[in-house]
């Protein structure tokens, strides 16, 4: 900077404001540090304007249990890619962070976006027990924006698609072939989607005047392997059940395969419907019929949301993005 205020004629002070596009810069003398700056290279130092702004154009993405095994899902990718696309559209940088409860245990929220000189962050995946959600809804020091996690406030926003209504469109369609035993296999209790997408089926049961037992309603854990095991258990103690609502595709799928090796056909035996419509939900066999959430759109969103917030813009704290029931080959009228 140095060398341009020198080759421009001008102080230190003046090259600077003229890059950072102050308006009490002559337009003329602007236009010839800009050409000089071209001609030089230069570049500013990013970290010698993080210190200055006291803004680093960085946000973090904090990830809870990312692995290996959730490959096949793909839902956290696609959530990512829209946090990186409008992060970038807005000129921002993200740097993704890979949590659980015994690293939250170790280091707060706080310190680690103090550590990793972030602006603020966005969280997805965490469980309703984590201490990070503790330490984030009782006094957040840098503006979060969570996925899935129905909590808000003024510097904390929540994006989500409605899970209520798109496990009752769901269950609906079943009761609608003529299906009356519905089972259902949910993900975790600690998660929060649980909570609504049971709430769905619940209210679409009471429409319908079907009577809820909670005895059909197991625990999948969100895993395929979840899925396997729930389905099985349900031939085995609840014969009589004719469709199974999941709520993910990655146990539907899961569930797929045990009805398959126990001798079931799907749809002509037993429907299935899953959640998410993640990409193996159309190549799968048969086709899965699901509720289509726009994954991208929530990760989209949410980094526009944050980005607002820091910049100081006036901001709607919870997003609720609609989903759309995609009717494929898994489900068919009930013979029974």
């Amino acid at each position: 900077m140095k060398e341009l205020a020198k080759a421009a004629g001008v102080s230190i002070t003046t090259v600077s404001r003229a890059l950072n596009g102050y308006s009490d810069v002559n337009e003329k003398t602007r236009k010839r540090i800009k050409k000089l700056a071209e001609e030089l290279s230069y570049r500013p130092n990013a970290q010698a304007q993080s210190l200055v702004l006291k803004k680093t154009k960085t946000i973090g993405v904090i990830m809870s249990d990312l692995k290996r095994t959730n490959v096949k899902d793909a839902f956290a990718f696609e959530v990512l890619c829209g946090i990186n696309d409008r992060a970038g559209e807005l000129n921002y940088d993200i740097i993704l962070f890979s949590t659980n409860p015994n690293k939250q245990m170790k280091k707060t929220y706080t310190d680690l976006c103090r550590e990793r000189n972030v602006d603020g962050a966005i969280l997805q995946g965490l469980r309703l027990n984590d201490p990070y959600l503790k330490e984030v809804v009782s006094q957040s020091l840098f503006p979060c924006v969570m996925i899935d996690i129905p909590f808000s406030g003024e510097r904390v926003g929540h994006v989500t698609t409605d899970n209520l209504s798109g496990a009752r469109d769901a269950v609906r369609h079943l009761e609608g072939l003529g299906h009356r035993r519905i089972a259902m296999i949910n993900g975790y209790g600690e998660a929060a989607v649980s909570h609504e997408r049971l709430s769905g089926y619940r209210l679409a049961l009471q429409e319908a005047g079907i009577a809820y037992d909670p005895a059909l309603v197991y625990d999948g854990r969100f895993s395929e392997e979840g899925g396997n095991e729930a389905a099985g258990r349900i031939l085995t103690e609840h014969p009589d059940v004719t469709a199974v609502f999941c709520a993910s595709d990655i146990m539907a799928l899961g569930a797929m395969q045990s009805l398959n090796l126990l001798g079931k056909k799907i749809p002509d035996d037993i429907s299935v419907v899953g959640f998410d419509d993640i990409s193996l939900a159309s190549y799968c066999s048969p086709n899965l019929t699901t509720v289509r959430q726009d994954k991208y759109g929530m990760g989209y969103q949410a980094a526009q949301m944050l980005i607002d917030m820091l910049e100081g813009r006036q901001v709607h704290h919870k997003i609720m993005l609609t989903n759309e029931l995609i009717i494929r080959e898994s489900t068919a009228r009930n013979r029974f």
